[in-house]
């Protein structure tokens, strides 16, 4: 199997006083909004996956 699909990706703002503790709370977060997205699309089949391909609909 290969590298699996990029479904769903997102940012999140950072400053110079954010300390690492802050960084991975944020990082965290930012996982836990990505997954239920793609959590969400896949279970309203939303996705299609063509071998190397994914398309998203939105």
């Amino acid at each position: 199997m290969g590298i699996p699909p990029i479904i769903e990706q997102d940012i999140m703002r950072i400053t110079h006083k954010d300390t690492s503790k802050d960084l991975i709370r944020k990082g965290r977060d930012l996982e836990r909004i990505v997954l239920a997205r793609a959590l969400a699309y896949k279970a309203e089949h939303l996705i299609i996956v063509d071998d190397t391909r994914t398309i998203v609909f939105e």
